[in-house]
């Protein structure tokens, strides 16, 4: 096996907008960077409340573990940036249709504003399978 860090780049969740990678597979770790609201395309969002931004969110971080060769059932640890303390039932709700069976250690930190103004960031560590 290779170990040494490999990035990883899906056409499923919005190209880096800087000097980062979606995510970096290093051993049986998959690191994904922070995910915001924004569709691969880059087409704003047509609902842009905090159910749709947390969802899109949500389905980028999905789209490059699916790249990866993975899926929610290998996520060890996800940490959610959340706009508005207010928010974190909805969140929690959104990320648990999404997530379904799959429970992995998590944390929300609410947060005074994200970049561009967005509701929601999200960032995950996998545990990848040879």
């Amino acid at each position: 096996m290779n170990n040494a860090p490999q990035p990883i780049l899906t056409e499923g969740a919005p190209a880096p907008a800087g000097h980062y990678a979606q995510a970096i597979r290093a051993g049986s770790a998959l690191y994904i960077s922070g995910q915001l609201p924004i569709r691969p395309d880059k087409a704003p969002l047509a609902d842009m409340g905090f159910a749709a931004q947390a969802r899109q969110a949500i389905a980028n971080m999905l789209a490059i573990l699916e790249a990866a060769g993975s899926s929610a059932h290998d996520l060890c640890r996800v940490t959610a940036y959340i706009v508005g303390v207010e928010n974190w039932p909805e969140f929690n709700r959104v990320y648990a249709d999404m997530l379904g069976a799959a429970r992995p250690a998590r944390t929300v930190v609410p947060v005074a504003e994200l970049h561009y103004g967005y509701l929601v960031e999200i960032d995950a560590i996998a545990a990848l399978r040879d």
